[in-house]
């Protein structure tokens, strides 16, 4: 039995569309908003935070509706978190060292686009709970995160590719993903930074590109050696145990055995099964797959009291 990422069915496409139109808006409206419209994140993200969780959990029922995720995958997702949410205070405020991004990277390709985008806004906030980084900035991390961990489930060959080729392809994604996750959480903050220099300043009412410009700006003189140093850590990490991860993630997919159904024979549809009561030991009772039924269903035959 091979290790399927969990498949994203219709509602959970469109739970997870419109999670992510929200968090361009949220991103993006300051860049057209004009000069009288008293920008500030600070006053949106309690908005944004009310209508991400419920979202988030519509993600979750969408899928869970869907057949893409059960009460064993729910389990993992908590396990999961709680190991990101550890490793984050590991790195944070040195150098922008963050080992659980490579955590979100490998459990998004092993698990799938829907699950990784749960698992990166779930673990970005229990982790802000953990180390008291609560917000304005948290619901805009949440978004950003589930955003990372859902490309990583997007990446090809998610069934065929292994070995080294695979852990090289995930950690190209680290590299280029913390690149980007850092300049989108730059466009958070950006806008409420003023009187920085006319040439990395946001300028509400600007034109689009002139602001595009300065924010371009802003980011390699403030950022850019801090998503560096994520940037490598990741790949660094990735190259170095990520095989044994996968590996390790995989075989817990494969034990979970997520969206395989569980059903109960008749008596005498299995060849040579034999009845048994609950008041004395089963005798002869079979289990196993017979031609033109799935290879992962146990059927049990017995006479009820």
């Amino acid at each position: 039995m091979s290790a399927r990422p969990l498949r994203i069915g219709p509602r959970a496409a469109a739970a997870l569309l419109l999670v992510t139109l929200i968090g361009i808006a949220a991103f993006g409206w300051p860049l057209l908003a004009d000069r009288q419209s008293g920008l500030a994140h600070s006053q949106d993200a309690p908005w944004l935070f009310a209508g991400l969780l419920p979202l988030l959990v519509a993600v979750v029922v969408a899928t869970i509706a869907d057949q893409g995720m059960d009460a064993k995958a729910v389990a993992m997702l908590g396990v999961l978190a709680a190991v990101g949410a550890a490793l984050r205070p590991l790195g944070a405020g040195t150098a922008g060292l963050e080992p659980m991004f490579f955590l979100m990277v490998l459990s998004g390709r092993v698990l799938g686009p829907g699950f990784g985008f749960v698992l990166g806004s779930v673990t970005m906030f229990a982790s802000a709970l953990l180390t008291g980084g609560v917000g304005p900035w948290m619901p805009f991390q949440m978004l950003a995160m589930g955003w990372f961990s859902l490309g990583a489930g997007l990446l090809p060959g998610a069934e065929r590719l292994r070995g080294r080729a695979e852990l090289l392809m995930l950690a190209a994604y680290g590299f280029a993903g913390s690149f980007a996750y850092g300049t989108v959480m730059n466009l958070q903050g950006w806008v409420l930074l003023q009187g920085m220099g006319q040439g990395i300043s946001f300028h509400p009412g600007d034109p689009v590109p002139a602001n595009l410009a300065r924010f371009a700006a802003y980011c390699v003189a403030t950022s850019l050696g801090w998503d560096l140093g994520r940037a490598v850590l990741t790949v660094v990490l990735t190259l170095a145990i990520g095989g044994t991860l996968l590996k390790a993630l995989r075989r817990a997919v494969r034990k979970a055995a997520f969206e395989v159904p569980v059903s109960f024979g008749s008596r005498g549809k299995w060849p040579g099964a034999q009845p048994f009561s609950c008041s004395e030991p089963p005798q002869n009772v079979t289990s196993g797959p017979s031609a033109g039924d799935s290879p992962h269903r146990t059927h049990i035959t017995y006479d009820p009291l």
